[in-house]
């Protein structure tokens, strides 16, 4: 894991945190708040520092409510503490 895997890692937590419990987050949430121009480079990174959380089992992955397997995920996902 790179520094910036890491970096990713904590800025999911701490945009998780930032909310209330039931939360959600997109991942361009966290892609923005890394960086304002290159956040579009960012996406499927991001998108790789959740999946690695989810095998930590901090957080699930979800489309449209329901908890997704985040290796088949395809399209639109958010991401929240693990319930």
């Amino acid at each position: 894991m790179t520094a910036s895997d890491k970096q990713l890692e904590d800025k999911i937590r701490e945009l998780l945190d930032a909310r209330s419990r039931d939360s959600t987050i997109c991942p361009s949430d966290v892609a923005r708040a890394m960086s304002e121009t290159e956040w579009r480079d960012l996406m499927e990174p991001v998108r790789k520092a959740a999946r690695r959380l989810v095998d930590a089992g901090e957080v699930e992955i979800t489309q449209k409510g329901s908890v997704v397997d985040p290796s088949t995920a395809k399209g639109p996902i958010r991401i929240r503490w693990t319930r």
